[in-house]
């Protein structure tokens, strides 16, 4: 019978989380429990993955002798996007569409605004003001590229673009900041590619397979409790940006501002184009209702520029604007 129902679906082009909720509906709807423990297992999978590859990572970009704000916006960025990319892929393959945007979004407001403001307290960011124009300036555009596609969806062709304009930006980032001398060691003591590539691939495995199960968890959780997927993608993103606070207070409290602020700026440059594109392949991602993105969106893109005026005008974020960073994510929430 549930194969007769699979083909049947397949010819009327449901998707996977519509046939997986019909197949629930004939056998008996799961506890929300089980949901809930799945979905955070799965979050303790990419967060424990992600950070297994970070760490690797950035201990091999530093073994090839590139500039730690190079390893920051870059190496460290896209691995710690590496929980908001596999999101973006399980979601777009299920047809999740507002949970992947919601998920970027939230990503990138508590990583601009309570990231930061963590960050600095745990030590006082100190930034350049060219770095925070170049970098906060793709920062803003990317946000701004994100948003002007989400009224008829992110296609193929699109996502294929957003990637390209992200491999141009490292590009022209490695031009201009890949060849500078490191000073400072960082991230651990460095070994040969040996001994941290398979490392990178098991944490690449764990994020794998902590995005399936908080995907489709999450799906399936949102409509057992009535959520708006876009609202719990917000939620997880949250989650998700542990491993760009993770990293970026280690980098801040041994003293080294260009891996800090370019974790953080790098990831929010990585998740708007990079994420969202990479997802876009898979296929079209689209949302339900485009006025509450544009909303948190917008909320998204203004207390974006608070910050980078904070980063630019005091060259850095000291202990007491950070409480304001942290208290500017609070209302993220009223703008649902």
């Amino acid at each position: 019978m549930d194969a007769v129902h699979h083909d049947e679906d397949a010819r009327t082009g449901k998707t996977a989380i519509e046939c997986r909720e019909r197949c629930r509906s004939t056998t008996g709807r799961a506890p929300v429990i089980v949901e809930l423990v799945g979905m955070l297992a799965g979050l303790a999978l990419l967060l424990l993955g992600a950070d297994r590859t970070v760490r690797e990572a950035g201990e091999l970009a530093l073994y090839y002798g590139v500039s730690g704000f190079f390893v920051g916006v870059t190496v460290i960025s896209i691995g710690t996007s590496i929980p908001e990319m596999t999101t973006s892929l399980y979601g777009a393959y299920y047809g999740a569409g507002d949970l992947v945007v919601g998920n970027v979004v939230g990503s990138e407001t508590a990583q601009i605004t309570l990231a930061i403001g963590i960050v600095a307290m745990i030590s006082p960011i100190v930034a350049e003001r060219r770095n925070v124009v170049l970098y906060g300036g793709a920062m803003v555009l990317a946000m701004i590229i994100m948003i002007l596609t989400l009224e008829d969806g992110i296609t193929r062709s699109e996502g294929f673009l957003m990637m390209l304009a992200y491999a141009i930006f490292v590009h022209d980032l490695y031009s201009n900041e890949g060849g500078k001398e490191i000073t400072e060691e960082v991230i651990g003591e460095q070994r040969p590619p040996s001994k941290t590539v398979p490392w990178i691939v098991a944490g690449l495995g764990l994020v794998v397979a902590g995005g399936y199960l908080l995907v489709t968890n999450a799906a399936d959780l949102a409509r057992t409790l009535g959520v708006p997927a876009y609202l719990l993608g917000l939620l997880i993103g949250l989650g998700t940006t542990t491993p760009e606070i993770a990293v970026a207070g280690v980098a801040a409290k041994r003293g080294d501002g260009g891996i800090s602020v370019g974790s953080l700026l790098g990831s929010n440059i990585t998740d708007p184009v990079f994420s969202l594109g990479i997802g876009a392949l898979v296929a079209d991602v689209t949302v339900t209702d485009p006025a509450a993105v544009y909303l948190s969106a917008g909320y998204m893109l203004g207390v974006s520029g608070l910050v980078l005026g904070l980063l630019y005008w005091r060259r850095g974020i000291t202990r007491r604007t950070a409480v304001l960073c942290m208290l500017a994510y609070l209302p993220a929430f009223v703008f649902l």
